[in-house]
C-alpha cells in the first residue's frame, strides 16, 4: 500500500522544515518530486539529497508563491519536465504576528497573501493540469490555529488565514471531485523546525505543551509524513474535503 512510484509530487515551501520532511516522505515511497521555495541554493541541496538517497527524480524551482507569474511559470516548468502533475502539497507560508488591536493593514495583508492567497494561486495553476489528466491529489497544510484560538501569542491574521485554508479545501474538494481530484487539509500541531525551535525549546513552552497536548510533547521530525503519504495515495481515493489534525490530541480537549 501507499506506493507512489510513477507519481509526480509538487511540494511548496520545501527548502526547510516540514516541507523538506514531507518531500522526503513522498520520495521514500517512490514519487518523483518538484520542490519549490524562494531559496534556490537550499532547494538544490535538498534535491541532491533526495536523488542520492531515494533514487528518484527531483526538480528544484525557485518560486515566490505570492507572485502569480512565478507560480504559473513553475507549473509550466513542471509539465515541461515531467509531462504531468499528480500530487500537490501547499506547504509554503509566513506570518506577521500581532493581535486584532495592534495589527497593521500591511502585516494583515502580508499574512493573508503568504498563507491563504498563495494556496489559491498555486492550486489554480497546478489543478488546471490535473483536470486535463482526470487525476489529482491536493493537500493543503493549515494549522491547529485554523480551528481554535490561543492564549500563548496574539496572531489573529494567522488564525484567520489558516481557517480560510480549511474551508478553501472543502470548496475545492466539492468543485473538482468530478475530475477525480481530491483535496484535503493537514493541520499540524506544534512541530519543531528551524523557525520554531527557539520558541518550542523554552522551559515555559515545554510546560505549556505538557499541560495542553494529551501526548505531552511536540511533533517529531517525520511524524507529519504519514498523513501526507496517505492522502497522496491511490488508497485515499474516497477521502476528500477532510481536515486531518496531526497535533498530539491538542484540539481534542
Amino acid at each position: 500500500m501507499f506506493n507512489l512510484s510513477g507519481r509526480v509530487a509538487v511540494v511548496t515551501g520545501a527548502s526547510s522544515g516540514l516541507g523538506v520532511q514531507m518531500a522526503n516522505g513522498l520520495a521514500k515511497q517512490g514519487a518523483d518530486l518538484v520542490i519549490m521555495a524562494r531559496r534556490l541554493h537550499r532547494l538544490e541541496e535538498v534535491a541532491e539529497h533526495i536523488r542520492t538517497t531515494y533514487g528518484v527524480k527531483c526538480l528544484p524551482i525557485q518560486c515566490d508563491v505570492t507572485v502569480t507569474e512565478q507560480v504559473n511559470q513553475a507549473a509550466e516548468k513542471t509539465i515541461d519536465h515531467y509531462g504531468k502533475v499528480d500530487i500537490l502539497i501547499n506547504n509554503a507560508g509566513a506570518s506577521k504576528n500581532a493581535g486584532v488591536l495592534e495589527m497593521s493593514d500591511e502585516d494583515w495583508e502580508f499574512t493573508m497573501q503568504a498563507d491563504l492567497t498563495s494556496v489559491f494561486k498555486v492550486t489554480r495553476a497546478f489543478a488546471k493540469y490535473m483536470v486535463k489528466q482526470k487525476y489529482g491529489r491536493i493537500i493543503n497544510i493549515a494549522s491547529i490555529y485554523g480551528q481554535v484560538g490561543n492564549t500563548v501569542m496574539d496572531t489573529v491574521a494567522y488564525h484567520s488565514a489558516k481557517g480560510g485554508v480549511v474551508n478553501f479545501t472543502r470548496a475545492v474538494a466539492a468543485e473538482l471531485a468530478k475530475y477525480n481530484i481530491t483535496c484535503n487539509t493537514i493541520s499540524p500541531g506544534y512541530f519543531e523546525t528551524e523557525l520554531t525551535a527557539d520558541t518550542l525549546r523554552t522551559e515555559a513552552f515545554q510546560k505549556f505543551v505538557k499541560s495542553s497536548v494529551p501526548l505531552g510533547r511536540c511533533g517529531r521530525e517525520g511524524e507529519l509524513n504519514a498523513a501526507a503519504v496517505f492522502l497522496a495515495s491511490d488508497e485515499a481515493a474516497y477521502i476528500t474535503g477532510q481536515n486531518i489534525k496531526v497535533d498530539g490530541g491538542y484540539t481534542s480537549i
